[in-house]
């Protein structure tokens, strides 16, 4: 079964997490998850920058240490860069120690590029840790979830079908998660030209987190 939008009663039990940002008016807060890669990252950003368009990466390290041109390109675009582990761990399989240690490594390739960033964003694989990692986290980190999944890295699910639920369940203060991954590659490049294209004939603007 698939959620594309987060069912009430879970974000109410994680409420210590972001999951939107209400009372911002007509704003969208686009994320995209598993970068920086070249063959998806870069059209993601030539999209954003026809629309002007900011948006929040969460970069898995290992992409940030082979692909930090990209991730700069993103920055000098007004964009914001968050973690996403190094490896994309999964914390339910992860001990807290080791899934800290790769956070930290995912973090050092961050600061190389942003030494001077003051809000340090992080976004769990999966949208899964555990109740010790989530508490470990909070300390240094804001925890951003999202109010949107559009599923787009589901490669049974028609590109149709996903712009469709994607903008069905959009409302001002989401936060909307799409993948600049290579398994999300076929749905995103015809969803997002769409979805941005649709939002911003509604008179939204589209911000980093």
């Amino acid at each position: 079964m698939r959620f594309f939008k987060t069912p009430r009663l879970v974000s109410a039990l994680l409420s210590g997490l972001t999951w939107r940002r209400p009372g911002t008016g007509n704003t969208i807060y686009l994320t995209f998850d598993d970068g920086p890669i070249p063959e998806v990252t870069e059209f993601v950003l030539e999209q954003l920058k026809q629309y002007h368009a900011r948006a929040t990466f969460f970069c898995v390290g290992e992409n940030l240490f082979r692909n930090p041109t990209i991730a700069q390109k993103a920055v000098s675009a007004g964009h914001s860069l968050g973690n996403h582990t190094f490896n994309h761990r999964k914390g339910w399989e992860t001990t807290t120690a080791a899934y800290l240690q790769n956070t930290q490594k995912c973090e050092a390739e961050l600061e190389k590029l942003c030494p001077d960033r003051t809000s340090k964003l992080f976004r769990p694989p999966h949208g899964r840790c555990t109740r010790q990692q989530y508490r470990e986290l909070k300390v240094n980190y804001h925890l951003i979830m999202w109010d949107v999944l559009t599923y787009d890295f589901d490669v049974n699910l028609p590109p149709e079908k996903c712009l469709a639920e994607s903008i069905k369940n959009t409302r001002p203060g989401s936060i909307v998660v799409f993948h600049d991954s290579l398994k999300a590659r076929r749905n995103l490049q015809y969803v997002l030209p769409r979805y941005l294209a649709h939002f911003s004939g509604l008179g939204f603007q589209f911000k980093a987190l």
